[in-house]
């Protein structure tokens, strides 16, 4: 096969030129670039801005579940703070029944009796007996009770006695 003569080995080939010539544009550089800068600043001041605010949101959430459980906490403390007061004044109740119980048995007021009061049994030359006659000598009451309260209403009583205190 015959090659042709005017293939250069190792050189790149030539450069093909279209039959038309393309159309450039020319922008002005320096306010393409400035408006791009601005968009940039802007944008990433508002995500900055956006970034900031989550951040204050999240902290603010943690604060508000960290204090909670604080309040949960000291309430517990207090439960159980009142609760072993109420142990100790259960005791003593307890302690102060038992103490009753033990002082109202009819031997133990006997003794007592006779001992601190000196008191003793009564003989049969004690007794004094009365008769009393079988007709009944109760009297009715003449005066008639009047109850104001059932027949004034709430509303009327609370008037009158901001009334009173006025005068």
């Amino acid at each position: 096969m015959p090659y042709n003569n005017r293939y250069q080995y190792e050189t790149s080939p030539r450069k093909l030129r279209p039959e038309y010539e393309p159309i450039k544009r020319t922008y002005p550089k320096k306010s393409s670039a400035i408006n791009t800068k601005k968009k940039k600043k802007t944008v990433t001041k508002i995500n900055q801005a956006k970034i900031i605010l989550y951040v204050v949101i999240g902290f603010i959430a943690l604060f508000v579940i960290s204090y909670r459980y604080a309040m949960i906490d000291k309430t517990y403390s207090n439960l159980k703070k009142k609760k072993t007061e109420l142990g100790v004044i259960e005791k003593e109740t307890a302690q102060l029944e038992a103490n009753i119980e033990s002082n109202l048995r009819l031997t133990t007021i006997e003794k007592e009796a006779q001992e601190k009061l000196g008191m003793q049994k009564r003989i049969p030359e004690q007794t004094v007996l009365v008769t009393l006659p079988k007709t009944d000598y109760v009297e009715t009451s003449s005066e008639e009770i009047k109850d104001d309260n059932k027949n004034s209403n709430w509303f009327i009583e609370i008037i009158n006695k901001i009334i009173d205190t006025l005068k």
